[in-house]
């Protein structure tokens, strides 16, 4: 029996290490496979004129990213700025203001908009987002725009960032201690205070960690965003314009053009840069998650 009990326990711990293993050189894997699928263009073309330039002409063998970056970087942010603040004190009052009854009700839709297909997010932003920038929110600015935009790609994709962020940011203020709280309010806090200095400072690094993940899963959304940013190369800083993202590159184009000399290794490029831009992201989060511990 004592021996049956330590093969067990060895399988057991080495099926662990294995999967442990598994899961850190995964990413390693996809990178070196898509570094080696991008060497011919590497070859042809300095890694900084890539990055830098912004002429698309694979006809010429022209392979500018930046439009693409920038586009990518741009709808993102402006998801992000929309959708974590409204995450943030969602989370605050359903953990802490609203009663019981509303989260048993809330909680399943929170799940529902989490796992709605991003296409169905599209065809919503076409229906309703579009045109409401190009009639209304466009001439409130003085724009002429289609509606089809970063600006609509942001909105889109900000909404999709919604249930995602929230959940994990409702798991965090659940983990603050009841005590902590007690504590603050029998010191004369009120129930703002109490929130604000105790609750969110407790919450920190998990707030962090939240608005990090949500972040970099945002860039990486495809087709909700592909639907209404418009797919034009572009790089411009007025967020009514077109735009083209990455992923939006890589989905369209995919299958399709690769009889061009070096478009597939410029699109497998593009993946790598997608995968690149999403590491630093993550390595700044994780500084960022970090450095609130210590505080």
């Amino acid at each position: 029996m004592h021996l049956r009990r330590r093969l067990v326990d060895r399988i057991t711990g080495s099926w662990m290490v294995i999967s442990l293993i598994t899961i850190l050189l995964l990413p390693i894997i996809i990178g070196a496979g898509l570094y080696y699928k991008s060497i011919p263009i590497l070859e042809e073309h300095s890694l900084w004129q890539l990055i830098t330039s912004s002429e698309w002409s694979p006809h010429k063998g022209n392979f500018g990213f930046w439009p693409y970056i920038s586009s990518t970087l741009y709808v993102t942010l402006i998801a992000f700025v929309l959708s974590a603040p409204f995450c943030l004190f969602a989370a605050i009052h359903l953990t802490e203001y609203a009663s019981k009854r509303f989260v048993r009700i809330i909680h399943p839709v929170i799940d529902i908009l989490a796992g709605l297909p991003s296409v169905i997010y599209g065809v919503w932003g076409i229906l309703v987002i579009v045109p409401f920038i190009s009639k209304h929110l466009g001439p409130l600015f003085g724009e002429k725009t289609t509606g089809y935009s970063i600006l609509s790609g942001g909105i889109v994709l900000g909404i999709m960032c919604i249930p995602y962020m929230l959940n994990m940011l409702i798991e965090f203020f659940r983990t603050v201690p009841k005590g902590t709280r007690e504590a603050s309010l029998s010191l004369g806090a009120t129930y703002w205070e109490s929130i604000k200095h105790v609750v969110i400072r407790h919450s920190r690094p998990g707030i962090v960690s939240a608005f990090g993940l949500s972040f970099a899963k945002a860039i990486g959304e495809t087709i909700a965003v592909m639907m209404v940013v418009g797919n034009r190369i572009l790089v411009t800083a007025n967020p009514f314009d077109a735009g083209y993202p990455l992923p939006a590159l890589i989905a369209n184009n995919y299958g399709e053009m690769l009889s061009i000399p070096m478009y597939d290794a410029a699109l497998m490029f593009a993946a790598l840069l997608l995968l690149v831009i999403i590491l630093v992201i993550n390595l700044g989060f994780r500084y960022l998650i970090h450095k609130t511990q210590k505080l």
